[in-house]
């Protein structure tokens, strides 16, 4: 509820359905050609792609400011790389990035997302490589990565680039954002949200 009276209080009109994030998308589709308005999303479907492809490229900014620093302070360049997953447009355009700026053979990455949202974990274990749909009510606290339907822009980078897909509980997540807020004496502490804290939580799963 907060973070639809943050979006009205921006004098923006809110629509909370019942539907999982992917039906969602659907319905604000039909309704943006409905009234000749333009869709702006991240995921893509045949047809609409031009959008999803910039917005996955504006991700890359992302990956290009954390290269930046870590060849300011004098770092190696990363072993391995963690990534959160939805439909995968945001691990998609950083890890686009990351594998053209840096030697791919070089770092390995993981991709990581809910279990009870899997698709591109069953994308990427499944004997083909093709994405895998998931269906049904996706409910997980990692609202952001409740999706269930791989981008498929992006897909090809996650399949050919990534080298382990891992899907986790929600306590997974919960630990993570317990350690950003808690950290070892003379870290800082970070205030993450549930999506934002699973790659440090899998991380924690995995050591």
């Amino acid at each position: 509820q907060a973070s639809v009276d943050r979006i009205r209080g921006l004098g923006a009109e809110c629509i909370v359905t019942e539907v999982n994030y992917d039906d969602t998308v659907r319905l604000a589709n039909d309704t943006a050609q409905a009234n000749g308005w333009m869709l702006v999303q991240d995921t893509a479907w045949d047809g609409y792609e031009e959008i999803p492809t910039w917005i996955s490229q504006g991700y890359m900014t992302m990956a290009d400011e954390a290269v930046e620093q870590v060849e300011q302070l004098g770092f190696d360049a990363p072993s391995h790389v963690i990534l959160q997953a939805g439909v995968g447009a945001m691990a998609g355009g950083v890890l686009g990035y990351l594998a053209d700026r840096l030697d791919p053979t070089k770092f390995d990455t993981i991709i990581a997302e809910p279990k009870a949202a899997d698709c591109i974990y069953r994308s990427g274990t499944s004997e083909a490589g093709n994405m895998v749909n998931v269906t049904g009510d996706l409910s997980s606290i990692m609202a952001g990565l409740a999706c269930g339907e791989p981008n498929p822009v992006t897909w090809p980078i996650l399949r050919d680039c990534s080298r382990y897909f891992i899907a986790v509980e929600d306590k997974v997540s919960a630990t993570g954002m317990r350690m950003y807020g808690n950290p070892l004496a003379g870290d800082q502490a970070i205030t993450s949200g549930e999506s934002g804290a699973i790659t440090l939580g899998a991380l924690n799963e995995i050591v």
